[in-house]
């Protein structure tokens, strides 16, 4: 027997230098059924997604790829952190001119409600600004991104296999007994009383047709008629 398929999940990198603040937003996606995996810095989240050399240069393009062995649906990262903020680590992400980097989505999380900062992050392409403790109802902000690399993914795996999409199927008969194919009886399967009516039909048909015909003859003309002699008829 071959081994059963994996069930896909919403992978999220959470980042945070907090223990505390790692172990409460990993709880709570694995409550929204996601994969999560946790990092305490920007840098390591960076190196986790396969950007290594160049981390601590200013220059976002300097940053290089490397294969990266598991794909990340979302980054979920603290504002302030030593080192790396989470401002730095969205900013590096949305910069790079690679695409599978850029069209991750990241979410913001702060203690501090700053408008200005809440402001400057989404303009720099952060898709939602979380206030600390995050709780169970601020994650259903991202079921529509759940939903949206869902889509993605089954549309990628019609693309490579088209066959799983695009081929016709043929119509499964579960039950031979359920088709309803109305066959005709020979007249060999008839009842007997069937046979017994239609024999006797038919020879009703055929007195009926010598009783006509000899009706027919009796009235031809080519038969002489009876002649009247002293009011006593006699044959001619």
């Amino acid at each position: 027997m071959g081994m059963a398929a994996v069930e896909w999940k919403f992978h999220v990198l959470a980042v945070d230098d907090s223990l505390f603040d790692r172990k409460l937003i990993e709880r709570l996606l694995q409550k929204s059924s996601c994969q999560v995996t946790t990092v305490d810095s920007g840098y390591k989240a960076l190196e986790f997604l396969g950007l290594r050399q160049g981390i601590e240069s200013n220059d976002p393009t300097a940053l290089s790829t490397s294969p990266q062995e598991v794909e990340v649906n979302l980054i979920i990262t603290d504002y302030c952190m030593p080192g790396m903020t989470g401002y730095d680590l969205l900013k590096k992400l949305k910069v790079l001119g690679i695409i599978s980097f850029k069209n991750i989505p990241v979410v913001i999380m702060s203690s501090e409600n700053v408008p200005a900062r809440i402001s400057r992050c989404l303009e720099q392409g952060a898709e939602e600004f979380f206030l600390k403790p995050v709780r169970l109802a601020d994650l259903n902000n991202l079921k529509p991104h759940m939903m949206k690399t869902k889509l993605k993914n089954q549309k990628l795996e019609e693309i490579e296999n088209p066959s799983n999409g695009t081929a016709a199927v043929e119509p499964e008969i579960k039950n031979p007994t359920e088709m309803e194919i109305k066959i005709l009886p020979l007249p060999s399967e008839l009842e007997p009383k069937q046979v017994h009516l239609q024999v006797v039909k038919q020879e009703e048909e055929t007195l009926s047709n010598n009783k006509r015909k000899s009706m027919e003859e009796g009235l031809s003309t080519d038969r002489p008629l009876p002649r009247l002699e002293g009011g006593i008829a006699t044959a001619v």
